[in-house]
């Protein structure tokens, strides 16, 4: 079995907040108003970083990544690195110029699709989202690069998935990748009420095990969600094992994903992770000594906090599929490490007068989002 960290360990960096859109759901309120990017060298040094320290995978998002000037050279020096590349893209400015650009140094383009196109077009903010993605994919599998699709997991979308899963293998596709929306970025505001709640998360479970017996070896279809006899089974699989690293182990055999942020932050499992949580930022420091402060100080404490959530979630047998991330992210955002700090020890967000005694002080510490 492996770590916690899988086998494929993964830097993600969003190197852009510069859109062509304004989609509801974007949990780095990107737009095409704003200009925010990374230097390229904090970039590069990230990612030698990154290598050195056995990470095996730079995800690329953004924003819209392909408006990132230097993408090329990013994808290029993790191919020297020995890294695999991936890029996530919205697909519309997929034109041949871009293409050839991408095609020597990606090893996987994930596109998009929020539904069947009307429902697409009205999560992107645009009438034109789903006809211009389209017109690209005929262009992208002539350049033989593999492609996939992620679709997010709404409150109301879920009926959606048997057409989502029908088209991605019509075009060709090799993955069809189902993520639960976040409550982060511009999700709160434009999208209040529609985070899926337990009965759209087993139902998607459900359809996507349909889907597999269906399609079979024509597409792989992964589901970020986690389930209540997993989580109870393998502890060690979401940092809640309580076992520290030893030996000669790196961050990277142990944590994943580590997500680059535009702003410089470096932070544990997803965009917007509350602040207090988070590594430090490369531009006041290099990858490699944040992951080693962090992993000093913070790991421990962190996996305590992951143990909390998942007494939690076993006390609560009623919701058998949920997402694990959003759970964590839910708690991070309540308490602080400081929480933790003196004991390691917490108790299940259940039971409110348990609750560490740092509980209010810590909420203005950890706003979630940027």
């Amino acid at each position: 079995m492996s770590g916690p960290a899988g086998d494929l360990p993964a830097l993600q960096i969003h190197p852009t907040r510069h859109c062509n859109l304004s989609c509801l759901h974007c949990y780095s309120d990107s737009s095409p108003k704003i200009r925010e990017a990374l230097e390229p060298e904090l970039v590069l040094a990230a990612i030698a970083d990154a290598a050195a320290l056995g990470y095996k995978v730079i995800a690329v998002s953004g924003g819209e990544p392909v408006l990132y000037a230097p993408l090329a050279r990013v994808l290029r020096f993790a191919h020297e690195k020995g890294m695999a590349t991936t890029v996530t893209t919205n697909g519309m400015l997929l034109d041949a110029r871009r293409l050839a650009m991408l095609a020597e140094d990606t090893d996987l383009i994930a596109i998009s699709l929020d539904g069947v196109p009307a429902s697409h077009d009205e999560m992107r903010g645009s009438p034109r989202a789903f006809r211009d993605m389209q017109r690209r994919l005929e262009s992208l599998r002539a350049t033989g690069i593999p492609f996939g699709f992620i679709f997010t997991l709404t409150f109301h979308n879920v009926n959606e998935l048997d057409w989502v899963a029908r088209y991605a293998v019509e075009q060709g596709a090799s993955l069809l990748q189902i993520h639960p929306l976040e409550s982060v970025g511009r999700a709160v505001t434009k999208l209040e009420g529609s985070l899926p709640d337990a009965c759209e998360s087993a139902v998607a479970l459900i359809e996507a095990a349909r889907l597999r017996e269906e399609y079979g070896d024509r597409i792989q279809i992964q589901v970020d969600l986690a389930t209540l006899p997993a989580v109870e089974a393998q502890p060690e699989r979401i940092f809640a094992d309580g076992q520290a690293p030893c030996g000669e182990k790196t961050i990277a055999e142990v944590f994943a994903p580590l997500v680059l942020e535009t702003s410089g932050i470096l932070a544990p499992l997803q965009y917007g992770f509350p602040r207090a949580w988070c590594l430090g930022n490369i531009r006041e420091s290099s990858l490699r000594s944040l992951t080693v402060r962090w992993m000093l100080e913070r790991y421990s404490l962190f996996q305590a906090m992951c143990r909390d959530v998942r007494a939690g979630i076993l006390d609560n047998t009623e919701v058998p599929v949920f997402s694990w991330y959003a759970e964590v992210q839910q708690k991070a955002a309540r308490f602080g490490p400081e929480c933790w700090a003196s004991s390691e020890q917490s108790v299940p967000a259940a039971s409110p007068p348990r609750q560490p005694a740092c509980a209010a002080s810590s909420v203005a510490e950890t706003t979630v989002g940027t």
